[in-house]
């Protein structure tokens, strides 16, 4: 943590968290000094892309890390690349599908003990229109619902840490939709991938909101974020047009100045700050870029900033109650 990041908070918590970490910092050097000894963490999708630094880091700083991944496989892989560079023999991997309430139900009922720090990273983005197992529209199933239904299943694990942190890995994308809440699924307007994404991590913010409200009185926060603009598997739905023209778009804008790549590294740190950070400690509903708090705003500038409708406490409340509806019809 540094000075200035300590008076921040001072000055104005609890306002605005900022700090002089920016789009170049690596999720190790967030967790440099930082010690997670006798802590235990899951991170979903933690078989690739940032999922993978952002195990590597909450190893690194001392913390037991459970893979919860789809492909167990590529788990196993990342689990021994992780023990050879943090030194850690304790990484754990285990099956997760975030689509398919029964798989979650699964690993909810296998976990055993307290759990601390619960990063929800996994998540897809511009699938072709499709349901989870449940009947869920792919994106609201999957990046929301899944991971609520694992959170909630875990509520009394997290409660038992005392001070347990969620992290939710949104996007700038949530600007792209509110919540629909009378057509969820798309069953009434028509399908639109980018507005299907958008709805899901408007979704991922106002989960976070909503959970500190409920839970901060047993000890439990959660933050949401927007990681980057970052190279990954998440764009595997694009077709070679969109690719052409996200790189051209990139471009352009790194050409300005006013925009760059990050690498899976950079893009890990947002996450593991809201894990990790003494800074965090007690704060909850709130979203951040680049390891600061992001402004508020009405419109979007680029990726920057996050949307009214992604905060909103009512929408929030409404959200969750819709949700727990969801899932417990998905079991009858």
């Amino acid at each position: 943590m540094t000075q200035r990041a300590q008076d921040s908070r001072e000055l104005n918590a609890p306002s605005r968290i900022s700090t002089d970490y920016d789009d170049t910092t690596t999720a190790l050097q967030i967790v440099d000094g930082v010690d997670l000894g006798g802590r235990r963490a899951i991170v979903t999708g933690g078989s690739s892309g940032i999922g993978v630094e952002t195990a590597r880091a909450l190893a690194h700083a001392g913390a037991q890390v459970t893979l919860a991944v789809r492909d167990l496989a590529s788990g196993e892989r990342v689990r021994a690349d992780i023990g050879r560079t943090s030194g850690r023999d304790d990484v754990a991997v285990a099956f997760l599908d975030l689509g398919d309430l029964e798989t979650i139900d699964a690993f909810v009922a296998a976990w055993t003990g307290a759990l601390d720090i619960l990063v929800n990273n996994a998540g897809v983005m511009d699938a072709p229109q499709g349901t989870t197992r449940q009947g869920w529209e792919t994106h609201f199933g999957t990046n929301h619902l899944g991971h609520f239904a694992l959170a909630t299943g875990l509520h009394s694990a997290l409660a038992a840490a005392k001070d347990a942190r969620i992290v939710s890995v949104a996007s700038a994308g949530h600007a792209g939709s509110p919540i629909f809440f009378d057509d969820l699924f798309f069953e009434k307007r028509q399908y639109d991938p980018n507005s299907a994404y958008g709805q899901s991590k408007t979704a991922n913010v106002l989960f976070a909101v909503e959970a500190t409200r409920r839970w901060a009185a047993d000890g439990i926060t959660a933050n949401a974020l927007m990681p980057g603009i970052i190279a990954t598997n998440l764009s595997r739905h694009w077709t070679a047009e969109q690719r052409a023209e996200a790189t051209e778009q990139v471009k352009q804008a790194e050409s300005t100045g006013g925009f760059r790549m990050k690498t899976v590294e950079e893009g890990a740190a947002t996450s593991v700050f809201l894990a990790a950070s003494p800074l965090l400690a007690g704060i909850g509903g709130r979203y951040f870029e680049n390891s600061s708090e992001s402004d508020i705003v009405d419109d979007m500038q680029g990726w920057a900033g996050v949307m009214r409708h992604a905060l909103d406490p009512a929408a929030a409340r409404r959200l969750w109650d819709v949700s727990e509806e969801l899932i417990a019809e998905a079991r009858t």
